[in-house]
């Protein structure tokens, strides 16, 4: 007999930080650095407008005159993220990430970020369900 296969909502981290559109790339890296995190969902009023992470920031200080300072967030983030619901299927959701080599999902629900599912998710969702459905 096969088990169902669980959701997102059973391995996202929930409430994750996020930062501002208009804050600026060194206040973001300070925040990264703080929770030891590399993903941050990129708010306006409270609606997602985009993700920032560790490498797009690392990537656009490269660039010549760019003063992490007084660079915005805006600047360094991507438009088109991959969001899903809490209800999302895990076998669906990782299948896209793994696809698209997406390092991170944001978990949605009633237009508000209840989530994140990063790489790590993953690792930590594979791992339990090797102990669980495949142990003997």
């Amino acid at each position: 007999m096969s088990k169902a296969i669980p959701t997102i909502q059973k391995y996202m981290t929930t409430a994750p930080h996020s930062i501002g559109a208009d804050q600026t790339l060194a206040h973001a890296h300070a925040v990264l650095r703080e929770y030891k995190i590399r993903h941050l969902p990129v708010l306006v009023g409270g609606k997602l407008v985009g993700m920032v992470t560790d490498r797009d920031l690392r990537f656009v200080e490269t660039l010549r005159d760019v003063d992490p300072t007084k660079v915005t967030v805006e600047d360094a983030m991507v438009t088109d993220v991959y969001a899903v619901s809490p209800e999302a299927s895990l076998d669906e959701v990782v299948s896209e990430m793994a696809q698209h080599k997406y390092g991170s999902v944001v978990v949605m629900q009633n237009q508000k970020v209840v989530g994140i599912f990063t790489t790590v998710d993953v690792c930590r969702a594979f791992a339990e369900l090797l102990q669980t459905r495949l142990a003997h």
